[in-house]
């Protein structure tokens, strides 16, 4: 019989530091509940132990403290974020039915040793877990110390039996009582023997075996005369150092492997903890929704399917005129659909209903008006759009709602959500997903209300998912030959490049090797700055830019790696895009960023370089189709403008309703001289303050932009916060505000959570505090650039226009018109993007026009 015990302590503080932050929408920090969690259920797997349990630390001084008040002393208190999450850890231990043990005045070292002792006495074996090597000392016929460590938020173990021991320390286990006497532990705070290393105390160790041996050799000729003096000396200190190093086994507790046998959990309990976390996942993992004998059921909805043919197409079209509203599921090929109407799902595919019978039906459902719950509606106007299918219906889109709720989530599958909203299990499937959707559809909207949101919803990301589509479907011209000419460019350019390295090395090798490249720079030609890494010499952008100057080599590596990352990804990755129609349709994703804005995909298309000459190259192979021109519409510094309304700065606003440079104007106030005195690298710093102040730029950053001291950086930011005071008081108020209710928000009501800033982690609450000044700045500039496409849009069909909007990127929008309508669409778009918002600030937006986006632009 095994009995496994873990050192709770040790093992929570490495879930801990290996997970990371993590925390449910309440704020509660729930990393290392999850982490500790997982690594359990890695133990089970890895031990299956009869029995298990789980020692902790009691507050307060221990019997160790009293003999010896430096014991400990240089502990670090436990992170706050940590602290919180104990008492909810016990409480899932204790709904798992799994003992803990605990006692005043004692470590849970003790315990552990206690219970090994107990163990091999009742002829069980032992396996204690833990993060502490001191426990090695504990290892024998019958005790196992599995010894966990976390590296890169991986758990790794290895088990210590006394076999294993002895061939890493060349001595029995317990020995390393007497090793940490000699050499001390600047963990625990005691001393050992002062001036005995690690090395020297297991020298002794091999040659004597242990501390009593040592002491009575202490005067050997065979030690050196310094260590013969240490040992004198130390001689006090190792016995003491001994008596702390020592895990007692007799700790006074009641214990019994027997009594600590695996049983059944409280799955209600569990269930409602995990819930309260939001361990959705494992909720999943253990099926805690699912019935078990002997347990309360679990909430699994049992659906009726009905397979749709042509003998029970009466009944659903029937349903559907009765019952509003449905949910309807649809696969990404449309190749199948589900209505899910009460506890009802009808399933129709192609399958079922034959190729003849299938697509009109698709067509029929759709294009009924009738109320529709749905998932995604703008990836399925765009599918169902390419099949010239229109949505009649009114729909309600159960994505949109969930991204609202939460905008940091990666993904929003309808089952999982209707588990996690719902307390509903659903099976993973097409019938599944639309029962899921109808479950959500009853319950989002009031937490879409609750939150504040409704707005949002329904003026902003709901109307913009038709605009969406229509682009998707629309997409934008490219010049397949150009595109070749200018990829077999790159091609000529990446193979100069090579030769160029090449020579300078005096040899071929791979310039895509880190480790090859490394060698080159650093010890063939001795370059200077080089920091290594644990899997190399780093070669990353920031330490080529450092070593530009240092030797031709380095350009021409900056080069080659600019030239093959446009060559993969630009001129040979978008011509794979290129579709037979001549364009390429990329897809618009509006519930990825946690900000608000859009972003796209397969291609993307808002990453296209803008600001060197190849970029620009690039722009020039999107073009208008013949008779056509592409109108390209940006907004002039939105982000600084939403910031001047948001900050309520009287100086800002007067600044831009000036209708000067702002970058300029911003530069004469810093730097307290006159407009036309501003030297251009006055307002580069200008600038590089306007735009870095939106996003909490530090002073170290800000010196690296600029290429100054710090000392200058943060004089330019001093500067710029004592001109644009209002900046300064919205930067203290904004941090505030969010601390005490847990969330950002924009000005159209977005909110964004960010338990983060409660974090007890520098790091991670500098970093949540960024992104609290940022988001509300972000969240409303893209909530107004949505605005303006949905005006724009609505504009161009009122006046009865051929043009068609084809593209977003981040503040600028780009419509293609017959040359016929140009100067009216150039107004409109400038127009509706104008009055997309009214702010305190005019909103400026600039539009241009040419056959390709190069000359839009």
């Amino acid at each position: 019989m095994k009995l496994m015990i873990l050192d709770g302590n040790s093992v929570v503080n490495r879930a801990f530091y290996g997970v990371g932050y993590l925390s449910a929408r309440s704020g509660q920090p729930t990393g290392a509940i999850y982490g500790f969690l997982n690594i359990l259920q890695s133990l089970l797997d890895e031990e299956q132990p009869e029995a298990l349990c789980v020692a902790f630390d009691e507050k307060g001084p221990t019997f160790r403290h009293q003999a010896f008040d430096a014991y400990k002393a240089n502990r670090k208190p436990m992170p706050e974020d940590l602290a919180t999450q104990l008492p909810i850890l016990k409480d899932i231990l204790a709904a798992m039915n799994i003992p803990m043990f605990s006692l005043s005045g004692w470590e849970a070292d003790d315990i552990l040793g206690t219970a090994g002792r107990i163990c091999g006495e009742k002829g069980w074996d032992c396996v204690i877990v833990t993060g502490d090597r001191d426990s090695l000392q504990l290892v024998d016929d019958h005790v196992t110390v599995k010894l966990v460590t976390t590296k890169g938020g991986r758990t790794q173990s290895v088990n210590y039996t006394p076999s294993v021991f002895e061939s890493e320390y060349g001595f029995p286990p317990v020995g390393l009582i007497d090793l940490k006497a000699l050499m001390g532990d600047s963990s625990d705070n005691y001393p050992g023997v002062p001036g005995v290393g690690e090395k020297t105390a297991k020298e002794l160790m091999t040659k004597f075996g242990s501390l009593d041996k040592v002491y009575e050799n202490a005067e050997s000729e065979d030690l050196k005369p310094a260590v013969r003096r240490k040992l004198a000396e130390g001689r006090d200190s190792a016995y003491q150092s001994y008596d702390l190093a020592t895990i007692r086994k007799d700790a006074p507790i009641a214990f019994s492997p027997e009594e600590n046998v695996i049983r059944a959990w409280d799955r209600e309990k569990v269930l409602e903890l995990f819930r309260s976390l939001e361990f959705g996942r494992l909720i999943e993992k253990y099926r805690l929704l699912e019935p078990e004998t002997g347990v309360r059921e679990a909430k699994k909805t049992e659906l009726t399917v009905v397979s749709v043919t042509e003998e029970n197409l009466s009944e659903l079209r029937q349903a559907l005129a009765c019952v509003k509203p449905v949910a309807i599921a649809l696969s990404p090929d449309l190749g199948a659909f589900a209505v899910a109407i009460g506890e009802t799902v009808y399933e129709a595919s192609e399958q079922s209903l034959g190729l003849m019978d299938y697509p009109p039906l698709l067509k029929e459902v759709w294009e009924t008006p009738t109320e529709i719950l749905c998932h995604d509606s703008r990836a399925i106007r765009s599918a169902l759009g390419r099949r010239n299918i229109q949505v009649a219906g009114t729909l309600y889109d159960t994505a949109l709602a969930a991204y609202l709720l939460e905008p940091a989530r990666s993904k929003y599958p309808p089952v999982e959500l209707a588990r996690q909203y719902c307390g509903r299990t659903l099976p993973q499937d097409i019938s599944g997903e639309a029962a899921a959707i109808l479950l959500l559809g009853a319950k989002l909207p009031g937490m879409v209300e609750k939150a504040g949101m409704t707005k949002v919803y329904a003026d902003i990301d709901l109307p913009l998912c038709p605009v969406l589509a229509e682009m998707e479907n629309t997409g934008i011209a490219v010049d397949r030959e150009a595109l070749s000419a200018f990829g077999a460019m790159l091609s000529q350019r990446i193979s100069d490049c090579e030769s160029l390295i090449f020579g300078y090395a005096g040899e071929s090798f791979n310039i895509n090797s880190t480790k090859q490249l490394g060698t080159l720079l650093f010890e063939t030609l001795g370059l200077p700055h080089g920091k290594k890494t644990k899997s190399g010499w780093s070669t990353n952008a920031d330490v080529l830019e450092s070593l530009k100057n240092k030797h031709p080599v380095v350009p021409a590596i900056m080069d080659y790696r600019m030239l093959t990352k446009l060559h993969s990804t630009y001129a040979e990755g978008l011509l794979k895009y290129i579709e037979e129609d001549g364009r390429i349709h990329t897809t618009f994703q509006n519930t990825v960023t946690a900000t608000g804005r859009l972003s796209s995909t397969d291609p993307n298309l808002q990453n296209i370089p803008v600001r060197t000459e190849l970029g620009g190259e690039i722009r020039k192979m999107f073009v208008a189709r013949p008779g056509w021109v592409l109108v390209d519409a940006d907004y002039s510094q939105i982000e600084l403008r939403v910031l001047a309304h948001i900050a309520d700065d009287p100086v800002m606003q007067a600044a831009f309703r000036s209708g000067e440079d702002f970058h300029t104007l911003t530069a004469a106030r810093v730097f307290g001289v006159e407009p036309e005195q501003v030297t251009p690298q006055m307002r580069r710093s200008a600038k590089a303050v306007n735009f870095g102040i939106v996003y909490g730029i530090s002073d170290f950053s800000l010196a690296g932009d600029l290429g100054v001291s710090r000392k200058e950086a943060r004089e330019y930011i001093d500067g710029y916060l004592g001109h644009y005071r209002g900046v300064k008081r919205y930067m203290e108020r904004v941090v505030a505000e969010a601390r005490e209710t847990g969330y950002v928000e924009s000005l159209y009501g977005r909110k964004r959570s960010l338990p983060e800033l409660k974090s007890s982690n520098f790091n991670v609450r500098s970093g949540a505090e960024r992104i609290a000044l940022n988001t509300p700045i972000q969240g409303t500039a893209a909530d107004i650039i949505k605005l303006a496409m949905i005006r724009v849009r609505d504009a161009m069909r009122e006046e009865n226009l051929e043009a068609k909007l084809v593209l977003q990127v981040h503040d600028e929008l780009i419509v293609e018109c017959p040359e016929s309508e140009q100067e009216a669409v150039m107004a409109l778009v400038t127009r509706e993007m104008e009055q997309a918002a009214s702010l305190k600030v005019p909103l400026i937006a600039e539009a241009h026009a040419g056959k390709t986006w190069y000359e839009a632009k």
